[in-house]
């Protein structure tokens, strides 16, 4: 999830919670994989090449290596990191402001933005992302996953019910404490959940007290539910868990799941880190080769490859996805040829469909009337209190401290936010020309799909079952933490023609380039005020901070919207779409690339479009799911 002010500002005071040693000693040896020190130790080929050591990445590493049967390589360009940035749970996001755990991408200006560049941050090291986000465990609405399917038919196995196996594989669940449960009615079911992963989900052993009646306040607004489990497939409000080992509480994320909780080593996996991959290299139109420098390197001349005998399985995300692809000769025709890059596969989709959750875009206020303590700044601000937690969590690893970025809010449909205008949102949006706001010259086959995705998200729109609005709690007596689950806005990324192998490539969100998304946006403001000013929020004395009480003209708001909106959670999907080939997909459904042979996706880029939550847990589920598809035709 994205940083905001209050979690920015908490960076300075990152030396306040100290014994940064303690939160790596119960670290896991490392006896699974052959860790290669240098690509000398390479065999001259394998079985699988998997080109990112990421969520998705070393979840099918781990299950394509477990019988023995097949050989594996991951290549990755960041490498084994187990800081404290990375392990600590107390705040959750110490990972994404330690540059040196991150790629860090500056968007090109975004006009809807006022021209402001965006800074797109990914995690670089073994683990990927899940070693570096706020660690939220949050799964999308039923319709979400339907939706995936719909776009091939009524019989496709990508549903809610065809990925809750998936998600049931994923994930440890280990439920909060019964004290917890009765102090903060939290409701949880485990049904929804499985028990055989090495990849954790549990809630923190403390809660700020404010959150009982912040949640409690959601109660207040017609039509808002609290559903069962946070993983059931439906909207309202619930508490969720965090990616958290319980038995360590310290982070739990891909690399200790898949990497080195590995319990027996394995001949037959091999992991290079530090390894920037430049293309794939074909045979006809086989995938036969992955081509590679070290990872500082500026030029070819250190350029080298490796076999791939059955299959090239890309989970480089949706960042660097579609750059690989794209300078591997699979991609849309005229930027290719723009880059000097020999056409292998006219893939107009490849690097569109680019989406992201914009964050931060409701009001805040301030609670003046506060009794509750302690609370969430307490953490920031109280440095007698954060003596005091850190002494309690390294006596028995307890209290405030095992709190990651939070674990509770709501997720809510156009319907509970927008009463009064959802029906004619969803109208007019429907009624769009497809192309009219995707970038000038989009291909028919990206428009159609995108026509595709237009009319479902309308429906979504219309639907009780599908959210729009999270508003992220943190249990302070500042709140105002929103983000935007299904934005309309479509952007692209693609290769630096320049210098299509070393440059970043050019990263475009487009943000709200479709009108449809300041029309939901501009009912997140009344919306967010009507649950700090009607509900039983109000006997806390709230003083909205930004952007001000005064500012209630939809021009005034809007301005405001686009001078502190950031369009990224660091949720990015969609560049890679399993979708149709006539629609513009990339892969098909068995995540297979169109055009050629032995090159699968199995990020987050496959994703035609977002999930209503935060993407972690749909990535392992796809990543299980993913496993399974490759093995079955192995």
């Amino acid at each position: 999830m994205a940083l905001s002010k209050v979690s920015l500002a908490a960076v300075g005071l990152l030396h306040l919670f100290g014994a940064a040693d303690a939160y790596s000693r119960t670290a896991r040896s490392v006896t699974h994989s052959t860790i290669l020190d240098r690509a000398d130790g390479l065999l001259p080929e394998y079985d699988y090449i998997i080109v990112g050591g990421g969520t998705a990445g070393l979840t099918v590493a781990d299950r394509l290596t477990e019988d023995g049967k097949h050989s594996v390589l991951v290549l990755e360009r960041g490498v084994f990191q187990n800081s404290s940035s990375v392990t600590r749970v107390a705040g959750g996001f110490w990972g994404l402001v330690d540059p040196t755990l991150t790629f860090n991408i500056t968007s090109v200006p975004q006009t809807g933005l006022n021209d402001r560049s965006i800074a797109v941050i990914g995690g670089q090291i073994l683990g990927g992302s899940s070693g570096v986000n706020g660690m939220q465990v949050l799964r999308g609405q039923k319709e979400d996953y339907n939706r995936w399917g719909s776009y091939f038919g009524k019989k496709s196995e990508w549903s809610w019910e065809g990925l809750l196996p998936y998600f049931q594989k994923a994930w440890n669940f280990h439920p909060p404490s019964a004290e917890l449960v009765s102090q903060f009615d939290i409701k949880y079911d485990t049904r929804y959940w499985g028990s055989t992963s090495n990849v954790h989900a549990s809630f923190p052993s403390f809660s700020w007290p404010v959150l009982k009646m912040e949640m409690a306040a959601f109660g207040d607004i017609p039509g808002v539910e609290y559903p069962s489990d946070s993983g059931s497939g439906e909207t309202g409000a619930y508490w969720h868990p965090a990616s958290v080992d319980p038995a360590t509480v310290l982070r739990s994320f891909a690399r200790p799941g898949h990497w080195d909780g590995i319990e027996a080593a394995r001949s037959n996996y091999h992991t290079l880190t530090g390894q920037k991959v430049l293309k794939v290299s074909f045979r006809g139109n086989r995938a036969t080769e992955v081509v590679f420098v070290p990872g500082d390197a500026t030029d070819l001349t250190q350029a080298r490859s490796v076999k791939a005998k059955k299959e090239i399985i890309m989970a480089a995300g949706s960042i660097h996805t579609p750059q690989i692809l794209q300078a591997s000769g699979i991609g849309p025709k005229k930027l290719l040829k723009e880059a000097g890059v020999p056409l292998v596969v006219d893939s107009p989709g490849v690097g569109s469909n680019f989406q992201d959750q914009p964050f931060t875009v409701a009001p805040s206020f301030n609670l003046t009337t506060f009794p509750f303590h302690p609370d969430f700044y307490d953490m920031l601000l109280n440095q007698t209190f954060i003596a005091e937690a850190q002494a309690q969590f390294d006596a028995n690893r307890t209290g405030p401290m095992s709190i990651a970025s939070g674990n509770s809010g709501s997720w809510l449909s156009l319907q509970v936010v927008a009463p009064k205008s959802w029906k004619d949102i969803a109208k007019r949006y429907e009624a769009q020309d497809p192309a009219a706001y995707l970038p000038k010259g989009t291909d028919k086959a990206v428009v159609a799909g995108y026509k595709a995705q237009q009319k479902a998200l309308a429906n979504s729109m219309r639907s009780k079952n599908s959210a729009v609005y999270n508003f992220f709690l943190r249990g302070g007596y500042e709140e105002g933490s929103v983000v935007y689950l299904h934005p309309t806005s479509r952007g692209t990324v693609h290769i630096n023609a320049a210098d299509p192998f070393f440059s970043p490539p050019k990263v475009d969100y487009r943000a709200l380039s479709n009108p449809t998304d300041l029309e939901v946006l501009l009912e997140f403001t009344p919306f967010t005020r009507k649950y700090f000013l009607e509900t039983r929020m109000k006997t806390l004395d709230p003083v909205e901070l930004s952007p001000g009480a005064d500012v209630t003209a939809p021009e005034e708001i809007e301005a405001w919207l686009r001078s502190v909106m950031n369009p990224s959670c660091f949720h990015p999907v969609g560049t890679a779409a399993m979708m149709p080939k006539h629609l513009g997909g990339v892969v098909d459904e068995d995540l297979l690339v169109y055009g050629v042979k032995g090159l699968s996706v199995v990020d987050a880029s496959v994703m035609p479009d977002l999930p209503g939550s935060y993407t972690q847990q749909t990535v392992y589920a796809v990543a299980e799911k993913a496993a399974d598809l490759i093995k079955g035709r192995a």
